[in-house]
């Protein structure tokens, strides 16, 4: 589609955004939202007639691109049919999408409990491992993100918890692996592995084994960095989660649903969890939907007992209509194929050349659809190219960065010092090439900030 401009209706859209709404993880009077008039595929435009390569894929969540024609046409014929209906009854569009899930889970994850987005399944993961288990405890790592509310935001790991963080909340964090800031002084990835594993154990045993409902992971983290575990550690985990009988959750809201060039990341690891929570890409965020997967030994404590859990919306037949098209979608095209495929092929070594070329980018890490660059200062000392957490003329830098990319017709997701490639999965080889370059551009205003 062409994008036709109409800066008057543009001008509009952003009054009343400017007078009404009140934008999440923001100063309200600093930000100035971007006015979109529309998007398909692997692109969005606004009202000026400018159009972006949407490198973010939404927030993580567009696997298949905007507007499926197919996913439309499902949500459409089941507006049609029924809208929409309580939870407590058998609904075709909830039945089939459940079905849909539990064949891609590893393992016996057969169970599916609909939520209604990524930070809600992870706070009914965690309630399920407590009334499993009887007790307190979770632990989660430093350099995580799993969700905005009460109980998610406190599992997270990232500054994000900070302002929200009451230390009440029964949550503990350790150190995972992450070779290239290594907390463990490792040198390799046999090490790095051994070593937050000798770590996260010390933590159970200081913590107290009986006290610790749960250990909580991205599988490959997301927004803190695309930190993919090095070989040995999720198996580990598992390992550890059975020894002291803790129950082992997996959030897989970011990395499922053919990001990492796999149906669900704990493929690429031939680990299963007890608990595995998804969203964003279960339909490609079309419509809200996010869920857990439950494996047997859990549903089985819940089998006559009452769950003492729920969602008005749980299962919306919108949402699952959706889901139903975009599984079937994603099946039909090779979605998940393509993503290994052209990540492997086109976006790693485009990703590693340009780390060649630049002097900004201290280390390239990824898998499939899901990349990030590491920025700095200086490649030697690893020094960060803008401090921890930085705002205002501190993160200058990065906002040089970020505004160059979008004169480039590239829109980026940067956080802290990392740019996440995080196209579509079903993102073309020109497209993807066509980002590389615009990266590439981009870069060479970083470089400037080098030492």
């Amino acid at each position: 589609m062409t994008p036709q401009p109409n800066p008057q209706v543009g001008a509009a859209v952003k009054a009343a955004d400017r007078a009404h709404v009140f934008h999440s993880w923001s100063a309200q009077e600093l930000i100035d939202p971007l006015a979109v008039a529309g998007a398909e595929g692997s692109y969005f435009w606004d009202y000026d007639g400018r159009r972006y390569l949407d490198f973010t894929s939404g927030l993580v969540f567009t696997n298949i691109g905007y507007q499926h024609p197919k996913v439309v046409a499902a949500i459409q014929e089941q507006a049609a049919t029924l809208t929409t209906f309580a939870p407590a009854f058998a609904v075709e569009a909830r039945s089939e999408a459940a079905r849909l899930i539990a064949e891609r889970t590893p393992g016996d994850l057969d169970k599916i409990f609909f939520t209604n987005g990524g930070a809600d399944a992870i706070e009914h993961a965690v309630r399920m491992a407590r009334l499993h288990t009887g007790r307190p405890k979770v632990l989660s790592a430093y350099r995580s993100y799993h969700g905005g509310t009460q109980q998610a935001v406190n599992i997270t790991g990232d500054p994000r918890r900070w302002a929200s963080d009451s230390a009440s909340a029964g949550v503990v964090h350790f150190w995972a692996p992450y070779l290239y800031r290594s907390r463990f002084y490792a040198e390799t990835e046999q090490q790095e592995c051994e070593r937050a594993l000798e770590h996260l154990e010390t933590t159970i045993a200081f913590e107290g084994p009986g006290t610790i409902a749960a250990i909580v992971l991205e599988t490959v983290p997301g927004t803190a960095g695309i930190m993919v575990p090095p070989p040995g550690y999720l198996a580990g985990v598992r390992e550890l989660c059975d020894k002291y009988g803790m129950v082992f959750v997996l959030d897989e809201v970011m990395a499922g649903f053919g990001r990492t060039g796999e149906w669900f990341a704990a493929d690429l690891f031939d680990v299963t969890p007890d608990l595995m929570t998804f969203a964003k890409g279960v339909n490609s965020g079309y419509v809200p939907l996010g869920g857990v997967a439950i494996s047997g030994k859990i549903a089985e404590t819940f089998g006559k007992r009452a769950y003492p859990g729920g969602l008005t919306y749980s299962g919306h037949p919108l949402a699952c209509a959706a889901a139903v098209a975009t599984i079937n979608v994603m099946a039909e095209e090779g979605v998940v194929e393509n993503a290994a495929n052209l990540g492997a092929r086109v976006i790693e070594p485009g990703l590693r050349e340009l780390a060649e070329r630049h002097p900004s980018v201290g280390e390239v890490r990824g898998v499939g659809m899901f990349w990030a660059l590491e920025l700095v200062k200086d490649r030697e000392t690893r020094e960060p190219l803008v401090p921890y957490n930085a705002a205002g003329e501190a993160n200058a830098p990065m906002a040089a960065f970020g505004a160059a990319a979008k004169a480039n017709g590239l829109w980026p997701f940067i956080n802290m010092n990392r740019t996440h490639v995080v196209p579509p999965c079903n993102v073309t080889e020109a497209e993807a090439k066509e980002g590389l370059a615009a990266l590439d551009t981009a870069l060479s205003v970083a470089d400037e900030y080098t030492a």
